[in-house]
C-alpha cells in the first residue's frame, strides 16, 4: 500500500511540468482546494528525519570544494514581506530546486537518508501545488520582490552543484520552519 502511494506520488510529481508565467494579481481560484494549515508544524518524528538528513547533508559537504558568487536564500528574503497569495507562488519555486537539487546529489551513501525527507517534500510540493493561482492570461510578468525572488532562484542552477547542494542544505530548515509555516498560516503570517 505505501509502495503504491509512493509510486502514485513519483508518477503525479514527475509529470508535473514546470510552472508557466507568475501571476501579477490576485487570482479568484485555484485548480483545487488549498489544505496548506496541517503543514504548520511537523511532527517532532519528521523534524528529526530533517535533521538527519541535514546533518547527512553536511558532513559530504565539508569534504566538497564549494563556493558561491551570491547568496542563492538571502537573509534578508521573507515571505511574510510578499501578498499572501505571492507566498505559495515563491515556495513553490524554492521547493521545486530544492527537490532538483537533492534527487542529483551524487553521493550514493545519502540515498537511505534522503529517502524519507524526499518523500515529505514531494508530498508538500504536491499539496502547495493546489494553492498556486491558476495563470492569467493577461501581463503574466511577476512584479517586485516575488519577481526578484523567482528570478534568483531560475539563475540558481547557473551556480555549482557543490553551491546549489550548500545552499539547499543550508537553508533546509528555513523552508520548513519558517516559510512553510507561513504559506500554511495564510493571511496570519505577519
Amino acid at each position: 500500500m505505501a509502495t503504491a502511494r509512493v509510486l502514485v506520488l513519483v508518477t503525479v510529481v514527475l509529470g508535473l511540468t514546470r510552472a508557466g508565467p507568475v501571476p501579477t494579481s490576485k487570482p479568484t481560484t485555484t485548480r483545487r482546494g488549498c489544505h496548506m494549515d496541517r503543514f504548520q508544524s511537523l511532527s517532532p518524528r519528521e523534524l528529526e528525519a530533517f535533521k538527519k538528513a541535514k546533518d547527512a547533508l553536511e558532513e559530504s559537504l565539508s569534504w566538497k570544494n564549494w563556493s558561491c558568487s551570491s547568496r542563492l536564500f538571502p537573509r534578508s528574503r521573507d515571505l511574510r514581506l510578499l501578498q499572501a497569495w505571492e507566498r505559495p507562488v515563491a515556495l513553490e519555486a524554492e521547493l521545486d530546486l530544492t527537490l532538483k537539487v537533492l534527487e542529483n546529489m551524487t553521493d550514493s551513501s545519502l540515498g537511505v537518508t534522503l529517502d524519507q525527507p524526499l518523500r515529505m517534500l514531494h508530498h508538500i510540493h504536491s499539496e502547495l501545488q493546489a494553492c498556486v493561482p491558476a495563470q492569467p492570461t493577461a501581463d503574466p510578468r511577476p512584479h517586485g520582490r516575488l519577481h526578484h525572488w523567482l528570478h534568483r532562484l531560475q539563475k540558481a542552477p547557473k551556480e555549482s552543484q557543490g553551491c546549489l547542494e550548500a545552499s539547499i542544505t543550508f537553508n533546509l530548515f528555513r523552508l520548513l520552519t519558517r516559510d512553510l509555516k507561513c504559506v500554511a498560516s495564510r493571511d496570519l503570517c505577519v
